[in-house]
């Protein structure tokens, strides 16, 4: 017995070993993670695969799926003198029934925090953008969904939205918050965000990303106008407009930022407060005293203007627009260059059109032409460089490098 006892443990040694082996995970290969269009052939073949545009018209409709007596809207989504003009509306995608695919081109990045949760996709139909912004609930989500990732989603049981007039695929929720502002104008349904782990399921990544193939409408801000409404009209073909332009991925060239924000249609020079306690000041975004709105800064060719949004939650918010500094903005005019990011129109309260019932004095024209932005994706050494400037004044072109604001030059100043 004592010979074959050594022999024995060794074969048991070998099928311990065998059986621990065959237990680990099988490491994923590019074929697992990314599909080729045959295998996307084979994943959509219960259903359609919608253009973005195609998509939006067949199931977005301007009441949406959320509007009754018992569940409205937010009182902002609708004013009496434009009853069939809806800015917030959630219509419930089919969960059943052949299969409703979408697939676009990530163009977002979320590092530098200005699109925190949400992302847009581009697909090209004839050489023309058409975008779409989606809404979900997963950090980070660059980290797997980068910048020129191509992606397909399975919108059954989905929802189809918009908020501040701003379509996005999402699931609806209800806010309940009375102690928000306003909170009177904002309780009920809106667009919420899809779970992460709901998203994940239904969105698969096609090939590796890509960011060659993603389209920037390179154009001046006349241009831009020119295919566009500054001031949309409000009625159905007014918001279509709209609707279909944003989240358009544009590079607006020979432009400098002013060195101003708009307030209520009057645009007025940036302070150079503590961007803690002045929302004014000369910086990107400088606090909302938490209220959370992008805030916007103007950017113009001389002619025309557009605004520049950024969260306050940004990893520039505080850094100085470019040629502010601890002085005032007097040398912003001599930074020109190009501004990049995704085109949007925004407008969260309905008592804000021109002629609505609020309106009593018509003021609201003058603000109204001012809901058009640019969201970058970042700056230089901060997310993608969304924002060159030079200043030509010199004998060479000076590159506009970011600063943040410092409070120990604040207080140096004397101010």
């Amino acid at each position: 017995m004592k010979a074959i006892k050594y022999p024995l443990y060794i074969v048991l040694f070998g099928l311990v070993v065998a059986w621990m082996t065959s237990c680990e995970a099988r490491k994923l290969t590019e074929d697992d993670v990314f599909l080729s269009e045959d295998q996307v052939s084979k994943f959509t073949e219960d259903g359609t695969v919608y253009t973005l545009n195609d998509f939006l018209d067949t199931f977005m409709t301007e009441e949406g799926s959320y509007h009754n007596d018992t569940t409205p809207y937010r009182d902002r989504a609708n004013d009496s003198k434009f009853p069939n003009i809806w800015l917030f509306s959630v219509d419930t995608i089919p969960s059943s029934g052949p299969g409703i695919y979408i697939r676009g081109r990530v163009t977002t990045d979320d590092f530098a925090g200005n699109f925190y949760k949400s992302m847009v996709i581009q697909q090209i139909v004839g050489g023309e953008q058409q975008n779409l912004r989606i809404s979900v609930d997963l950090g980070s989500s660059g980290g797997m969904y980068q910048t020129g990732q191509e992606i397909i989603i399975r919108c059954n049981g989905l929802c189809v939205g918009r908020y501040a007039n701003q379509p996005q695929l999402c699931v609806p929720s209800y806010n309940d918050n009375i102690y928000a502002s306003h909170h009177d104008e904002k309780v009920g349904w809106a667009p919420g965000r899809i779970p992460s782990g709901v998203f994940r399921n239904v969105t698969r990544m096609i090939g590796l990303p890509d960011q060659s193939k993603l389209q920037y409408d390179e154009m001046t801000l006349a241009d831009l106008y020119s295919t566009i409404e500054e001031s949309p009209s409000v009625d159905a073909t007014g918001m279509d407009k709209a609707r279909k332009a944003d989240g358009r991925l544009v590079r607006i060239k020979n432009v400098w930022f002013t060195g101003q924000y708009n307030d209520y249609g009057d645009l007025k020079d940036c302070t150079t407060q503590h961007p803690d306690s002045d929302k004014n000041a000369n910086v990107f975004a400088p606090t909302t005293g938490n209220v959370g709105y992008p805030q916007g800064r103007v950017v113009s060719d001389g002619s025309k203007v557009i605004l520049c949004s950024t969260s306050e939650y940004a990893k520039y918010a505080t850094y100085y627009l470019p040629g502010a500094n601890k002085n005032g903005v007097s040398h912003c005019k001599d930074y020109v260059g190009t501004v990049t990011g995704i085109l949007g129109w925004y407008l969260d309260n309905a008592g804000s059109f021109p002629g609505s019932s609020k309106d009593t004095k018509g003021d609201n024209a003058k603000s109204y032409k001012y809901n058009w932005s640019i969201t970058p994706r970042g700056i230089k050494n901060i997310g993608v460089e969304d924002i060159i400037m030079f200043d030509d004044h010199g004998e060479e072109p000076v590159e506009w490098i970011p600063k943040e604001y410092d409070p120990k030059a604040y207080q140096s100043s004397g101010n």
